[in-house]
C-alpha cells in the first residue's frame, strides 16, 4: 500500500497535486467531510435522531459563542432540540451516498450508451444522440423533480429504501447524457486508430475491442466529469429534499435540514439553516475544486 502511494506521488498527477495548494486544501476539506459522514456514529457528540434522548427544553439554543449558548451543543439546536453539529454529520452521510450512487449509475448508463453509439454508429448512434438532444432540452433539476414526483405519486406509502431508490434513479436519469456524449465523441476518434484496426483484422470480437481497447482510452474525460458531477448530484439531492420530493422528511439529509430551519430564519434562529447550507457549500466547492485540478492534471495542454 505504501509503495502504491509513493508511486502515485511520484507520478505526473501526484506531482501536480503536491504543487497545487488549492487542490490539497480541497482534498483536506473533502476528506474531513467524508470522514465525519462515514463515522458519524462515533465522532458525533449526540444522536440527533434518537427520539428517546431528545429534550424539547433544549430547542432552538444558539451556538456556543452566543450569550445563551452552551458547550453541550457547539452549533446550537433546532426546533426539536437536535444538535446541529451531529445532524450535519448524519445529513452529509445521506447526501454523499445519494450523490455517489447516482453518479456511478449515470456513469454506467452513459458510458455504455456512448460507447455503443460511437463504436457502431448508424441508426443506433442517430437514435441515442436524438434522445440526448431531447434530454438536454429540459433542465436537469426539472427532470429529476418530475421523476421524483411521479415516484412519490405512484408509491405514496413507500418506505425509506424505495424512496431513496426513486431519488437516485431520478438524479441518474438527469445526468447520464453528458457521459454518453463525451464517450461517444472520444470513441469516434479512437475507433479509427491503428490499434483498433489491427484488433479487427486479427478477428477480435467487437465487444472485446470496446471493453479492452477503446474503453480505457476514453475514461480520462469521464473521470473528470464524474468528479464534478458528484457536487452537482449532491446539490440536486438537497434541492429535491428541500422541495419535499427527495428523501423522507424523517431522514437527516442536508436538504431536509435546510428546509426545517427556513421557518426560523427571520425570527432570529439563523443557525438552523445557515450551518447546513455552509456544509453543503463546503462539500460542493471542495469536490468542484478537485474536479478542476484533475482536469488540469490529466490534460497536458493545460499544464
Amino acid at each position: 500500500m505504501k509503495q502504491r502511494i509513493a508511486r502515485w506521488l511520484d507520478s505526473d498527477v501526484g506531482y501536480s497535486f503536491r504543487n497545487s495548494p488549492v487542490a490539497m486544501l480541497a482534498a483536506v476539506i473533502a476528506f474531513v467531510c467524508v470522514f465525519c459522514a462515514v463515522f458519524a456514529n462515533w465522532v458525533s457528540p449526540h444522536d440527533p435522531f434518537n427520539l428517546a434522548v431528545l429534550e424539547l427544553s433544549d430547542a432552538r439554543l444558539p451556538p456556543v459563542w452566543s450569550a445563551e449558548g452552551t458547550t453541550k451543543y457547539l452549533l446550537g439546536t433546532d426546533d426539536q432540540g437536535r444538535d446541529i453539529l451531529s445532524a450535519l454529520m448524519y445529513g452529509a452521510r445521506i447526501s454523499l451516498v445519494v450523490g455517489l450512487v447516482s453518479v456511478l449509475l449515470s456513469v454506467l448508463v452513459g458510458v455504455v450508451l456512448g460507447l455503443c453509439a460511437g463504436f457502431f454508429g448508424g441508426w443506433l448512434d442517430a437514435f441515442l444522440m436524438r434522445l440526448c438532444d431531447v434530454m438536454l432540452s429540459f433542465p436537469p433539476i426539472l427532470i429529476a423533480l418530475l421523476i421524483a414526483g411521479i415516484g412519490r405519486a405512484l408509491f405514496p406509502d413507500a418506505h425509506g429504501s424505495l424512496a431513496f431508490g426513486v431519488l437516485i434513479i431520478s438524479i441518474s436519469l438527469a445526468g447520464w447524457v453528458q457521459y454518453a456524449r463525451t464517450v461517444r465523441g472520444s470513441t469516434l476518434v479512437e475507433r479509427h486508430k491503428e490499434y483498433v484496426q489491427a484488433a479487427r483484422v486479427t478477428g477480435v470480437p467487437p465487444v472485446r475491442i470496446m471493453l479492452r481497447h477503446v474503453l480505457p482510452n476514453v475514461m480520462g474525460p469521464v473521470m473528470v466529469l464524474a468528479t464534478i458531477h458528484v457536487a452537482t448530484a449532491i446539490i440536486t439531492e438537497a434541492t429535491l429534499s428541500f422541495l419535499g420530493v427527495g428523501v423522507p422528511p424523517t431522514s437527516p439529509s442536508l436538504g431536509t435540514l435546510i428546509n426545517t430551519g427556513r421557518d426560523y430564519l427571520f425570527s432570529g434562529e439563523w443557525w438552523i439553516t445557515v450551518f447546513p447550507g455552509l456544509m453543503l457549500v463546503l462539500i460542493a466547492l471542495s469536490v468542484n475544486l478537485l474536479g478542476d485540478w484533475l482536469r488540469d492534471a490529466l490534460n497536458p495542454r493545460l499544464r
